[in-house]
């Protein structure tokens, strides 16, 4: 290797760190990268571009090796689920795509689509499974259909339609066998499922994401039109990993087989992607979220300690979300009294007041005594539409609705003024048992012990 191509060599392996960093502080900002020293080149170029993750003695940092140089990423107290690590090689595997098609691929190849589109959407593609990114011994092949079906919704979520916000979906077939659906064939004049078909005014008629979606074959074309409730059928009886908001309950089942991705523009202007039976991305006030349900969801439920509780608090909360409706639901631990957290005149328990005959206290006889996991979740829902909080036992017993959390006056319990005010309830509430606050942007927090667990 001449000089001048070392120089120039070392300058692109600084940018591909750059782009690197950048790629992981996106979907991780509170993990820190930094240099940790050389990484002798193994050789072949292709294998020198592959990003390759190590576990450290640490549980709270990972050493990457990228190109000539490791790296330790690293938090303060958190440690890595798998689908963070997924994900980070899926960054690392675009990058490698990009890098070795500056050195050893024709100006013409397909390669050239990797520098199309937004950085962010292709990690998230190479993450649902393109397995091309993937590869050492190539480029790329082909064109990238789910980073084309992500930017039709990125596109069509700054549009209206007489007015209104658009909704619209689309699943796209997997590559893995599904016994329960065949491989559509391709119509003639098919096309593809690309950004030029935002400019037909018709097209964001044609599917509403949420009953019906556009169907897009292996090759990125659209070849037809389905049904969700319909398609996900034959899977109507197999469990998910994790809850699911009604809403999007079909979509989850639809995709637990044959490697099926949906990707979902919500009226709330939310973009979704269910994979694998469950949310795995959300695209949310301006940026993509790794959703990571399955392991945060554990951690819930582990915290409850009873399955069909934790079950349906966690439905509710999603669809809740969904609609936009904020709530806070507070499970008290064992030792702690309810009237710890709010007026004994506000648990159900409390007898009717004949001075206050319009408070909601005169309604309590409908709910005393009930247990969520002995009530329809549709209830529940109904009732924590209700502003205030839901204050429940250990037991699932619903100790009070609607309800205005008042923690002690010590310095423990102080306000915090950065903090919003259901923010602030959760985290003091957190303090006497385990909570899951409902905002009404859509997103979801678990809070235990006085502090955050997890967001989604």
């Amino acid at each position: 290797m001449t000089p001048e191509v070392e120089v120039r060599r070392r300058f692109i392996d600084d940018l591909y760190y750059e782009l690197l960093a950048r790629g992981i502080a996106y979907f991780l900002p509170d993990y820190r990268l930094t240099a940790s020293g050389p990484a002798p080149r193994t050789g072949a170029l292709q294998l020198a571009t592959q990003l390759e993750i190590a576990e450290t003695p640490s549980p709270t940092a990972l050493e990457l090796r990228w190109l000539d140089t490791s790296y330790l990423l690293s938090h303060p107290t958190r440690g890595f689920t798998q689908q963070q690590i997924r994900l980070i090689q899926s960054i690392g595997a675009v990058l490698a795509a990009r890098y070795r098609f500056l050195f050893g691929a024709n100006i013409d190849s397909p390669a050239l689509d990797l520098y199309r589109g937004l950085p962010e959407d292709r990690y998230i593609s190479a993450f649902l499974g393109q397995e091309t990114y993937h590869a050492a011994s190539t480029v790329m092949a082909s064109s990238d259909r789910i980073a084309e079906a992500i930017a039709v919704l990125r596109l069509t979520s700054s549009m209206t339609y007489e007015n209104r916000r658009i909704s619209t979906g689309v699943l796209l077939f997997g590559v893995h066998p599904d016994p329960c659906h065949a491989l559509p064939e391709t119509p003639p004049g098919a096309v593809a499922y690309a950004d030029a078909l935002t400019t037909i005014r018709s097209f964001h008629r044609l599917s509403d994401g949420l009953q019906t979606v556009a169907l897009v074959d292996r090759a990125g074309l659209l070849v037809e039109l389905i049904e969700v409730q319909e398609w996900a059928k034959p899977f109507a009886g197999l469990p998910l990993p994790v809850p699911s908001a009604a809403r999007y309950d079909a979509h989850s089942r639809a995709t637990l087989c044959g490697g099926h991705i949906f990707l979902i523009l919500t009226p709330n202007g939310e973009i979704k992607i269910i994979a694998g039976g469950m949310q795995v991305f959300n695209f949310l006030d301006g940026r993509w979220h790794l959703t990571d349900a399955e392991e945060k969801y554990r951690r819930w439920e582990a915290a409850v300690g009873d399955r069909r509780f934790a079950e349906i608090v966690f439905t509710v909360a999603l669809n809740l979300a969904d609609a936009r409706r904020g709530c806070l639901f507070v499970i008290l631990d064992d030792e702690i009294a309810p009237q710890t957290l709010l007026a004994s005149g506000d648990l159900l328990s409390a007898a009717a007041s004949p001075d206050h005959p319009t408070s909601k206290r005169q309604l309590h006889y409908l709910l005393r005594g009930k247990r969520v996991v002995d009530m329809p979740a549709a209830v529940l829902e109904s009732v924590a539409r209700i502003d205030g909080a839901i204050l429940l036992s250990r037991n699932s017993d619903l100790l009070a609705f609607g309800a205005i959390l008042h923690p002690p006056s010590t310095p423990a319990y102080a306000l915090t003024p950065s903090e919003g005010g259901r923010t602030t309830a959760a985290l003091n509430a957190s303090r006497m048992g385990k909570v899951l606050k409902v905002s009404e942007d859509g997103q979801i927090a678990f809070y235990e012990n006085g502090a955050c667990v997890w967001e989604m």
